[in-house]
Parts: C-alpha cells; structure tokens; sequence
C-alpha cells in the first residue's frame, strides 16, 4: 500500500527534485522579469542550467539545447537592460519593429523545418517537430525579451500554450504546470510592460519636443 502510493506521488510530482528546483526558480525568473527586474536574469542562468538536464534525460534534446542558448542571452539581455538604451542608458519597453518581425517569422520556419528534420532522423528525439517549434519559438521570444519589445510576452504565450501537452505527454508533470503559470505570469507581463510603455511615451515625446 505505502509503496503504490509513492508511485502514485513520484508519478504525479516528479521523480527528482532537480525539477522542482529548476521549475521554482523558472517561475521566479519570469515574474521577476514581468517586472522587469534585473533579476531575472541571473534566476534565469541558474534555471536554464538545471533545464538543461531534466529535457537531455527526458530525450527532448532541442529544448536541451535551447538552455544553452538562454543562458547567453541572460548574459547579453542583462548588459543591454542597463546599457541597450540611448546612450548607453538603461532600456525601456519599446514596440517590435517590422524587419524583426519578419526575421522571427522566417526563423522560427528554417529552424523549425530543419532541426526538426535532422532530429526526427539523426535521434531517438520525441516529438522533433514540434521540438524544434517551441525551441524556436522560445528563442525568438528570448530575443525580444532582451530588447525590451512588448510583443515578447505575445510569443511566450504561444510557444507555452505548446508546451503544457508537450511537457504532460513526457511525463514533466511539475514543469508541464509551470507552464500552465507561465501562460497567467506572460499575460500578466504584456499588460505590465504595456502600461509601462505608454507611461513612458508621454515623457519621449516632451523630451523630443
């Protein structure tokens, strides 16, 4: 009886806690950035580097990969926060411009169409296609994250309304329902961040003038 209701537990709840740990601090590291607080950043490095493990085991090798990725833009989004701005003064929450709107658009596509081709023949990876588009995705909302574009939060909530099944099918219960979080905490980014933009426009516009 004791033993059936630790599988029960363990199934439910996750077999490790490095899950956990990577899913509380992923949650602190995206609140903290919906606050835009400088914070994130490093929360985010420590999580992504526990990600890393918990999908390598989990055989979801592109979103491994894709911890890489976000660690070195935590370090490049942290400089440009303080220094991305005229200059070389903090960053402010600013619109996504049209050429980088068409660069996402046919990045997500190429990478999509060509990791995902080499997972699905060169790998025992679950799932490639879908892989490689949230690993893309993710990228591309990391991207504008780090500029500060209010429309990063638009693509997060696309690429985590993906990962919630994908996560529950592999088993990462916890990290599936963190997912589920991050969906309300992106949501909760975009309002933030555009109320902020739009108390920051008045001031541009008196400083121009």
């Amino acid at each position: 009886m004791l033993h059936a209701l630790y599988e029960f537990w363990t199934s439910a709840a996750g077999g490790t806690p490095l899950e956990w740990v990577a899913v509380l601090t992923g949650f602190a590291c995206v609140w903290l950035a919906a606050r835009e607080s400088l914070w994130n950043f490093p929360v985010a490095i420590f999580s992504c580097g526990l990600y890393a493990v918990v999908y390598f085991r989990t055989q979801l090798y592109s979103d491994s990969l894709l911890q890489g990725f976000f660690i070195l833009m935590s370090l490049y989004g942290w400089y440009e926060w303080l220094y991305g701005g005229a200059r070389q003064t903090a960053l402010v929450v600013s619109r996504t411009r049209p050429w980088e709107w068409a660069a996402v658009g046919l990045g997500v596509a190429a990478f999509t169409l060509g990791f995902g081709y080499y997972l699905q023949h060169n790998t025992d990876a679950a799932l490639p296609h879908w892989d490689s588009f949230t690993t893309a995705g993710s990228m591309a909302a990391q991207y504008l994250l780090t500029r500060k574009r209010l429309e990063n939060w638009l693509l997060w909530i696309v690429v985590d309304l993906l990962y919630v099944p994908i996560l529950w099918y592999k088993q990462l219960y916890p990290t599936s329902g963190l997912y589920a979080v991050y969906l309300v905490l992106a949501a909760y980014g975009y309002i933030e961040w555009r109320r902020t933009a739009r108390l920051a426009a008045p001031t541009a516009n008196s400083v121009s003038a």
